[in-house]
């Protein structure tokens, strides 16, 4: 994956609401991230695939950031 498409991601995660971030379930927040990116630029099924997989690696750490 290319770092642009990370900065993009991460930047989406830390410009959210820390509250939405809590309150879905793993599966919803991986589908609405991967959802927003999207819109935002087109993404390839390979590109989709490994942001899936990426996100739900980091679900952990994402909660932790929005945690504090």
């Amino acid at each position: 994956m290319n770092p642009h498409l990370l900065r993009q991601l991460w930047s989406l995660i830390e410009g959210s609401q820390d509250n939405w971030i809590l309150s879905l379930d793993d599966n919803s927040l991986v589908q609405c991230l991967v959802e927003q990116i999207s819109g935002e630029r087109i993404l390839n099924p390979a590109e989709t695939d490994y942001l899936n997989g990426y996100i739900r690696s980091r679900i952990p750490l994402i909660r932790d950031i929005a945690q504090n």
